[in-house]
């Protein structure tokens, strides 16, 4: 079912919490709702549902206005954050409980029922009660009662945040596996950018109420469009350099420091930010080799599979990603090399500056 938002917009008393925002989701997409608390996401949400009425602006499933339709019309299914599961109730009845609402058959529950518990591979537990299940059998058990619904759109609102780090890992491939094999489209809400970045065909970052950015996930990784986005996305956070640009030179703000060479004379005494992922560094023990600045390792972190050096650069902390162990110690003084393809710049506001297309423009 394809979704579209119009203009949409929503207040509680003079407060917005979504601001004109209009997103477009296709087919048989997961699009993941990415933000911090008080983004709007979750309101955007509950609009989907049916839960809140837009202040202003269309909702549309397909070709049909769906603002004044009540949740039980929609043809969604919705798994929450807390399960919100029945105690007094099996696993079974559970997952029945709203077929039963709509009174439907006892063999067509019961064929549904058991549909829905193999996909989510929980038939073994049918018989069960919810305090006798884990966190990860909760929450499939959640997943399936919205399934047996045989929904169109599927709403998630952060429904791993309540499981340790291996269920998650596990549940974000599991919903994904059966979002793409049944075929519906999904909505997801989440602040942890991890499950936004593997589970998404397209998120939507969000801050305070307005979307900031839409997109494939490693577009936005790569090239978002401004400052905030390219933050919230990647872990650890990507690095920022405060420069400026003198007969073609990068020199640190604080310190007019050259750390490197952009060729845009036009563009002298211009102050912006240089960002680069942790990933797009690489450190040297060798300070007479071929370095772009010099920099002091504070803290090393090996995780196994890699290592994440902290280093402080003048007033800033620097994060480097490397897959192999560099030979420096905490308090030793490193060169840091720039891969400089995968640098980006940022203008005072926020926005991401494209110097190819200015220096074009100022030839015209």
């Amino acid at each position: 079912m394809e979704v579209r938002l119009e203009n949409v917009e929503k207040r509680f008393g003079s407060e917005f919490a979504v601001k004109n925002m209009n997103l477009y989701i296709e087919d048989g997409d997961m699009v993941v709702l990415l933000g911090p608390s008080g983004c709007g996401k979750t309101t955007t949400l509950m609009m989907l549902a049916g839960v809140y009425r837009p202040t202003n602006g269309v909702i549309k499933f397909g070709d049909q206005v769906v603002n004044h339709l009540p949740p039980q019309e929609r043809k969604i299914g919705m798994v929450f954050q807390n399960y919100a599961l029945y105690p007094h109730m099996t696993v079974f009845d559970n997952i029945a409980f709203p077929l039963t609402n709509k009174k439907m058959s006892r063999s067509e529950i019961k064929k549904r029922v058991h549909e829905a518990a193999e996909i989510v591979q929980i038939e073994k537990l049918l018989k069960r009660k919810p305090a006798e299940l884990s966190g990860g059998q909760q929450q499939r058990v959640s997943l399936a009662r919205a399934l047996v619904k045989e929904p169109e759109l599927l709403l998630l609102d952060e429904p791993l945040s309540n499981l340790d780090a291996s269920l998650r890992m596990q549940m974000r491939s599991e919903i994904r596996r059966i979002q793409k094999e049944l075929g519906f489209t999904a909505v997801l809400v989440t602040h942890d950018q991890t499950e936004a970045m593997t589970m998404a065909d397209k998120i939507a970052v969000m801050k305070d109420g307005v979307l900031m950015a839409y997109g494939r996930p490693m577009d936005l990784y790569n090239k978002p469009d401004h400052r905030f986005v390219a933050e919230f996305l990647g872990s650890p956070p990507i690095n920022h350099i405060p420069v400026m640009l003198r007969q073609g030179k990068l020199l640190t703000q604080w310190s007019g420091e050259a750390i490197g060479l952009i060729g845009y004379p036009r563009h002298d005494d211009r102050s912006f930010t240089l960002s680069v992922r942790p990933e797009h560094l690489a450190l040297t023990p060798d300070l007479n080799g071929d370095h772009n600045f010099v920099a002091n390792v504070t803290v090393i972190e090996a995780l196994g599979y890699e290592y994440i050096y902290t280093l402080t650069y003048g007033p800033h902390t620097l994060r480097v990603r490397s897959h192999e162990s560099v030979p420096v110690n905490e308090g030793q003084k490193v060169g840091v090399r720039i891969d400089w393809e995968h640098v980006l710049y940022f203008d005072e506001e926020g926005r991401r500056i494209d110097f190819d297309m200015i220096e074009s423009a100022a030839g015209e």
